[in-house]
Formats: structure tokens, sequence, C-alpha cells
């Protein structure tokens, strides 16, 4: 029945240089990182520290994380067995912690030996997964926007990106929900050939921040069948979304456990993304194309940043560390909303994650503004983001780098703004932003 996708391409043949796809060639052709860009950015403004422009951008949760997870690393690391290589598919603490945790979310109980892979961060779980599944050729679906790193994680695997936008169905030039962004199934199911083989799902979304409800995903999970795509579940902020949105997980809906991977981030879980420690669930038969992959991607992931998440799951719910969690980012969602509320610059405000799309249109920046050649060729909003660092003195990421050439024009009148920050950062970022009142027309 699940033939056609669970017949992995031969992992030893995906890392075998050839004519046709040699190393060099394929960095070559991938797209340059948003994060490269921005860096650059903000290296280059003066009377600025970087302590505000680069965080405020990218995806990196700048404030203290909670001390039993620090202290748990701490510990780990002056523990010899806690320094050494651990099995590829995770220690086994850490894997029975994901089990235990995950397992009332899935509404089944998740075996840690089977059907749970820790890996290099979430990112090197995707990867893994594409060079597990994709043969030269095979297509990848993707909604519009997306992150970053999906497109060259699939190319460098031999695989091909189709895209598919989500588009804003209320009125961009006011503040609007999340959930008011849609994706048409009907064009969706459009982009399915039988050259496809996996489908892409990011919720809580970034950088939309939409949390996708269950129609939508019954939906989703219905082209699934029907055309027998393997579901890959980017569920790396799925401990940040706030009320009255609920995250549903597609893996739970009838029949879709058996065709879906769901990924996790112990980075965007625990505020520790410089730990590069994610997860993959799934059954047995899905898993274990990725495992191969990621044995011989990295082997293993570090041993002592695995065992401190470990103590972070057992300990989460004992102190209320998810609850207080998404208290505290939704108190930063509503102190960076309201800046852009005293602007009069429309918000799309997110369900989830910690990101929040801003409509720039009304920004006018000065005609004769000196940009870099670099940005001669690229869209507006990279002019808009590169004139924020520069004379504003805080860094947004241009969104039109989360869509394909042909879709970059539905993101060029946004920007998008993190609110992983602390409260100092945050007020001082506001306090730049309000200088921005002399360029709105």
């Amino acid at each position: 029945m699940f033939s056609r996708f669970l017949r992995p391409a031969r992992v030893s043949s995906a890392f075998s240089p050839s004519s046709s796809r040699s190393l060099t060639g394929t960095l070559a052709a991938t797209r340059q990182s948003n994060s490269v860009f921005i860096r650059s950015f903000a290296v280059n403004a003066p009377r600025m520290t970087t302590s505000v422009l680069i965080p405020r951008a990218e995806r990196v949760a700048h404030f203290e994380q909670d001390d039993f997870v620090i202290e748990a690393a701490r510990e780990a690391v002056l523990r010899n067995e806690c320094n050494q290589y651990s099995h590829p598919k995770g220690r086994p603490r850490l894997r029975n912690a994901l089990a235990k945790s995950y397992s009332p979310l899935f509404n089944r109980t998740l075996d840690p030996e089977t059907e749970i892979v820790v890996t290099a961060g979430a990112n090197e779980g995707i990867f893994s997964i594409f060079a597990g599944y994709l043969d030269q050729g095979s297509e990848v679906i993707l909604m519009e926007p997306f992150f970053d790193q999906y497109i060259s994680n699939i190319t460098m695997n031999g695989g091909v990106p189709v895209y598919c936008p989500i588009r804003p169905k209320g009125d961009i030039t006011k503040d609007m929900n999340a959930s008011e962004w849609k994706i048409d199934i009907k064009e969706l199911e459009s982009k399915i050939t039988p050259r496809s083989k996996i489908i892409v799902l990011n919720t809580p979304h970034n950088p939309i921040g939409k949390v996708f409800s269950r129609e939508e995903l019954e939906e989703i999970g219905a082209l699934a069948v029907k055309h027998n795509l393997l579901i890959i579940s980017d569920e790396v902020y799925d401990r940040l979304y706030f009320n009255p949105s609920d995250h549903q997980r597609i893996a739970t809906l009838d029949g879709l456990w058996e065709r879906t991977i769901t990924v996790g981030s112990g980075g965007k879980t625990f505020g520790t993304t410089g730990w590069r420690v994610g997860w993959l669930i799934g059954p047995k038969s899905l898993v274990e194309p990725a495992l191969a992959a990621h044995t011989r991607l990295v082997f293993c992931v570090n041993s002592p940043l695995q065992e401190a998440l470990a103590v972070g799951f057992e300990r989460a719910d004992e102190v209320g560390f998810f609850g207080s969690q998404v208290g505290a980012y939704e108190a930063k969602r509503e102190r960076l909303l309201s800046v852009f509320r005293q602007l009069g610059l429309p918000c799309t405000i997110p369900e989830g994650s910690y990101f929040v799309l801003v409509n720039t249109d009304r920004i006018q920046v000065p005609k004769d503004y000196p940009f870099p050649e670099l940005l001669n060729s690229r869209p507006k909003d990279f002019r808009t983001c590169y004139w924020l660092t520069k004379e504003i003195g805080v860094c947004a990421i241009p969104p039109t780098e989360f869509y394909s050439k042909p879709n970059q024009p539905l993101a060029e009148n946004f920007a998008r703004f993190a609110f992983c920050k602390t409260d100092e950062t945050l007020d001082a970022a506001a306090e730049r932003l309000l200088k921005l009142k002399d360029y709105i027309k």
C-alpha cells in the first residue's frame, strides 16, 4: 500500500560523488541563508551593538534558561559516561523521557527503542529523512513561506522542491490573526505529480505563527493518503502556542500515524538553540531509513546535552516549566505588538512560535538611500530590512527568502521580527522602532 514512500533511497548512494552531482556543485547551487545576509547587515551597522541587532532578527532565544536545565548540563559534563559516544538512536534516558512526555500528546504509548531517534538538531533530522527517502528527481511539496533550510536539504539529496503558497485571506492593512492565512487545498493537490514523494507541514508555523486547525490537517492528510505521500510534520514550536489556539498533531488523526514522521527540537523547547539536539518520532518502519542516514552523517549526538535535556523533560511538569514559558512568551509577544500598534503598522498576530510578521508597506525608505550592490537583485523587503538595521538599529528578516522566486511578491511588503529576547532587549528595540514615526506615510 505504501510501497512508493516506504521504499527508501539507498542511503549509501545518496552520498556517493558523481559527475552529475558533485559536492562543490551541489553546495554552490544552494541559496544563501538569510542569516548570512542579516549578519552582514548588522556587522556593518555603525553606532549600534550586535547584542540588539542580531538577536532581534534570528530564531535565537536570548534570555536566561531555567536553572534546572543549565545545572543538568553542568553536572553531565562532569560525568565521564556522559562524555563518550552515545547510541546513534540517542541516549536511553532522553529517549525514555521523550516517550513519557510525548505519549499522551500522540494518544499512544511510544516505544523509545524503535519510534524515537535523537538527531543533531531538528534540521539534521529533516536532512536525514530526505537522505533516507529521496531518489534523484523525487518531488517534495512545500507550503510557502517555508523554513529556508528545507531547500538545500532537499536539493542536496537529489530532490526537487515544489511550492504552494499559504495566502492571507484577511485584510493585510489591519491586524489579522495568523489563522487567516490559508492554504488552498485544491491548489495544493494540483502540485502533486507521480514524482511526488513527501509533503512537508510546519505547525506552529515559521514565519506566519499559524497553528493549523484540525480541519486543515484532515484535508492535508486526506491528500497524503490519496496520493500515497510521506508526511514530515515539522513541529519544533509545539510547546509554544497561545490560547485560544490548540496545537493539533497530524500524526494523531485517523490513519496518519502510519505515514508521518514528526520533528521536534530541544533548542526551541527549552530556549537552548545552541545545543543542537532534536528528535524524530514515528513508526519504526518510517524512522529506520532516517536513522540509517543520520548514523552515516553524524553517527551520534553530543552526549552531555542529551542528558541535560532528559532532565529537562523529567522535571518540566514538576516545576511547571511549559506553562510558565508560554506565559512569558505571550507577554513578550504583546510587548512587541504594542510597539507596532503605536506605529500603526499592521501585524499578523501569531498563534504559536515567537515571530511576528509586520506589514511594512507604509514605511517610506528614502529613495536616494545608498544600498549595497548585493541588494540590487533582491526584493523590496531586503532593502527595507537593511535600512531598518542601518538606520533604526533593529534587525528584521526579509520574508521573501522563505518563498520561491515566483511567489516572492506575496511577501515583499512584510518583515519578520522575533520576540524570543529579554525584556531589556525588547524595550531597547521598542525605543528604536518608535523612531519610525518620521518615516511612516
